[in-house]
């Protein structure tokens, strides 16, 4: 049984440190609370350490301890310049201002998932991968795993069932890795991506000269999974005169390449998939029946994600800190954008969920993505999306840059005569005055017209005159009280 694990902090700030010791306290987590100099020392007396905090400023020093101990995770608060924790994969996470349960038992739950997973830890009998590989906590999600963690370590055929983008490869997989086959190739096959012609020739290989291309004997699917899984997957596509063959090797646990004659023993597991009903294809005399309950020994029926709307925060925490760790970017969701998630469809279930974050990544990477940034047909809430309604001075240096937007001011182009400048929309010229001129005045008195022409052409009905002038309706009701513009 593993022992008690201890928080190491790190801070040159006594009151910071008073107060992460009384929340750490608060929480009932084992830990030390010290300065700087004395971290060596505790990460050699401490035995047991899950992980270490740093606060305020990071020196070169700490930067050191950080990169020679690979193995321990790292913590960052209140960090001066958070450019220190970059490069780092053992840095795993932030405790932000300020501090609160929900953030620092996320964090410990990473640590603890940073050692759980430690390359050197990970073997065919730690269900920890599990865990990571098929996210969720709906009852659904629960039974697969438990039937997973079952049937691993046995013999048995498995035939895994549920729709396109449920998982089932990854369930294939998990099998695999908690069976005493973990050492020994995993071995997929796509039954439906592979012309039936040559379906034969790829499961159980061929000898030189067997037919046209031949060139040399070639092993197939069934010896490169020698000792270890064959993963059929959408077996319900696989063509009849396969299925018979595929029946032998079954019964019998011999099969002979394409061409050859010499029969040679099958050590292998069988684990086939499929998003098909079979037992609706028996009847239709388009899958064996004998062959199904072949296969059939230990089913295993994959959600679809419809069914288990709960796990989708999670799957989308675990498949964003994927991307983020593949491609070193991220993204957020606020919590009106994950309940509009929850309320879609998911007709391409997890694989559908991966595809729209990692298109939100490319599209928001770094920000939070809101119900108004999702695809319009993951909308399934109302809501009014945020314009921003920008300074008076910004505003105006757009209008100045829309203004004399496409002339030069090279030097070569300066000249001393007063420069005419006019507006075709407006229709009025305006004449630079050699002594130059308030440049904000005249714009000002030239919006104070704009928009007083715009309401008495509109009746002084605000809303109109606000979509005549390509404004916002508030944005103008502010202009009329900035100008003191009102009905005569």
């Amino acid at each position: 049984m593993q022992g008690q694990r201890y928080i190491l902090v790190v801070d040159n700030d006594p009151a910071r440190r008073s107060q992460i010791e009384t929340v750490l306290a608060f929480v009932g987590e084992h830990f030390y609370v010290f300065p700087e100099n004395e971290l060596v020392q505790h990460l050699v007396d401490v035995p047991n350490i899950l992980t270490v905090v740093l606060c305020g400023d990071i020196s070169k020093h700490l930067l050191a301890i950080v990169k020679s101990h690979p193995a321990c995770p790292f913590i960052y608060h209140d960090l001066i310049d958070k450019g220190q924790a970059q490069g780092f994969n053992n840095i795993i996470g932030e405790l932000a201002l300020p501090l609160n349960y929900g953030q620092l038992t996320e964090m410990i739950h990473h640590s603890h998932q940073y050692h759980n997973n430690l390359p050197n830890k990970r073997s065919g009998n730690c269900p920890n991968v599990l865990f990571r590989s098929l996210v969720g906590t709906s009852e659904a999600m629960r039974q697969v795993r438990f039937l997973i963690e079952q049937v691993a370590s046995t013999a048995a055929n498995v035939l895994i069932l549920g729709e396109s983008g449920t998982g089932k490869e990854v369930v294939a997989r998990n099998i695999h890795n908690l069976s005493d086959r973990t050492k020994a190739p995993f071995v997929p096959v796509n039954c439906g991506a592979i012309p039936p012609d040559l379906l034969e020739s790829e499961l159980f290989g061929h000898e030189k000269g067997a037919f046209t291309g031949a060139i040399s004997t070639r092993k197939g699917r069934f010896e490169m999974a020698e000792g270890g899984t064959l993963f059929l997957d959408e077996i319900g596509d696989m063509p009849q005169p396969m299925q018979v063959k595929l029946l032998r090797v079954l019964q019998e646990r011999t099969f002979e390449r394409v061409g050859g004659s010499k029969s040679i023993k099958a050590d292998v597991r069988i684990i086939a998939a499929t998003h098909q009903h079979l037992e609706e294809m028996i009847k239709t005399n388009s899958f064996r029946e004998d062959l199904y309950y072949r296969l059939n020994v230990f089913p295993i029926d994959t959600p679809s994600l419809r069914e288990r709307k709960e796990d989708i925060p999670l799957l989308m925490n675990e498949l964003i800190s994927r991307f983020t760790a593949e491609q070193g970017h991220s993204v957020r969701f606020t919590e009106k954008a994950i309940e509009s998630l929850k309320e879609h469809q998911w007709a391409g279930n997890v694989r559908e969920l991966s595809n729209l974050i990692e298109r939100m990544i490319i599209m928001y990477g770094e920000q939070v993505v809101d119900v108004g940034q999702l695809p319009f047909k993951y909308r399934h809430i109302d809501v009014e999306d945020y314009e921003p309604d920008y300074p008076e001075e910004l505003q105006e240096r757009d209008v100045i840059n829309e203004l004399f937007s496409g002339f030069d001011y090279g030097e070569d182009d300066v000249e001393e005569e007063p420069v005419e400048v006019s507006d075709p929309e407006l229709g009025t010229i305006t004449v630079l005055p050699t002594e130059g001129f308030n440049l904000k005045d005249h714009l000002a008195d030239l919006e104070v017209s704009l928009v007083t022409q715009s309401l008495e052409i509109n009746d002084w009905v605000v809303a109109r005159a606000a979509e005549t002038l390509g404004m916002r309706r508030t944005t103008l009701v502010e202009k009329m009280r900035k100008y003191s513009l009102q009905k005569s």
